[in-house]
């Protein structure tokens, strides 16, 4: 009994503290995010960008969290923070395509080789170059860009594939996206619009034979268990993005922007974090229970680059040729720069 009464005391000052938290908080941001508690994104608000903020503007400036679509999803969440129904959100860098194109380039196929170099370039300069330009454009002040996910990798029931030509015919998983339905076509494959709900039964029966999903998301949805080969051709990042409204932003302090970046940037470091450990639990619970994980050679990776070049083409004018060049360089990649100029991408 008095252990009960002690529960219930503990409990209502844990209440009590937090009411007269938000009480004493000077303002207070609302967040909308499709994300979620345990999973990197919604981790990382809850064990990064909050605590942050508070401990930064000594709660003078909090964020009050909703989480896993519960007000708005991603481009819904855009449009209420120009309504000022919320003031941060988050999305993919696809979906911010519908406020303006200053993060396209982070959504370029192949415009990175590794998690390692995206959060690199990205921490360094590139989402800092790019957030200034979209604070102009968008009307959405970008705090930062980070990975969820990882890349995209290829997951097939059919058997291995190790080049593009190995993929030809095969009936193959598709998404909206206009850049993933060009890489699948010329890759050889035939792209199938298909319902991410129904692909464990579609590939378990066979209406399609193969996808191409960032690998942790793969082990979510257990699709290792009917696609038992697998190929890591990277390409496509799963970029997002943390934003704030620009009248919101601007209406801040200097000092609370200050404090907003210093969360924003603590957010950044721990969401790369958590996201390369998912990423890497994903990868290796899948690898303990498949078939084949193929690694291509250097020569293989340069046939699947190819096939990306369309993508690039289509893409003109969305992203400054200049800073996709800079970042290509800054990895080395001069035979992949050599192809988009060649066929007048870059």
């Amino acid at each position: 009994m008095k252990r009960k009464v002690f529960f219930k005391v503990l409990a209502a000052s844990a209440a009590l503290m937090c009411v007269t938290q938000a009480a004493n908080a000077e303002k207070v941001l609302k967040l909308g995010t499709v994300g979620f508690i345990g999973m990197p994104i919604g981790d990382a608000i809850d064990q990064a960008l909050i605590p942050t903020l508070a401990e930064a503007s000594g709660g003078k400036l909090t964020i009050e969290p909703h989480y896993r679509k519960s007000l708005c999803s991603e481009q819904t969440c855009g449009e209420q923070a120009n309504q000022g129904l919320i003031s941060l959100w988050t999305s993919s860098t696809a979906n911010f395509g519908n406020f303006g194109t200053a993060l396209s380039v982070f959504d370029l196929p192949y415009i990175f080789k590794s998690i390692e170099d995206a959060d690199r370039i990205s921490s360094e300069w590139l989402a800092k170059k790019q957030c200034d330009i979209a604070a102009e454009e968008a009307g959405h002040v970008c705090l930062t860009v980070y990975s969820s996910g990882g890349f995209r990798q290829l997951g097939n029931a059919s058997g291995p594939v190790h080049t593009p030509a190995d993929m030809k015919g095969i009936k193959w998983r598709v998404t909206k996206s206009p850049i993933e339905y060009t890489l699948i076509k010329n890759w050889g494959a035939v792209p199938v619009p298909y319902d991410w709900a129904q692909l464990y039964q579609g590939l378990q029966t066979g209406v399609v034979s193969g996808q191409y999903v960032a690998t942790p998301w793969q082990h979510v949805a257990k699709l290792h268990e009917v696609a038992k080969y697998f190929t890591e051709i990277g390409g496509s990042w799963s970029g997002n993005q943390l934003s704030i409204d620009k009248r919101q932003y601007d209406a801040l302090s200097d000092e609370e922007r200050g404090w907003l970046h210093t969360a924003a940037t603590a957010f950044g470091k721990h969401v790369q974090e958590l996201d390369r450990a998912w990423v890497k639990a994903g990868e290796d619970a899948i690898k303990a229970e498949i078939e084949e994980w193929y690694v291509p050679t250097e020569e293989e990776m340069k046939l699947w680059r190819a096939g990306a070049i369309d993508a690039w083409l289509n893409a003109k004018g969305s992203f400054d040729p200049a800073t996709a060049e800079r970042v290509l360089e800054e990895q080395g990649m001069t035979d992949f720069i050599a192809q988009l100029k060649e066929a007048g991408a870059l």
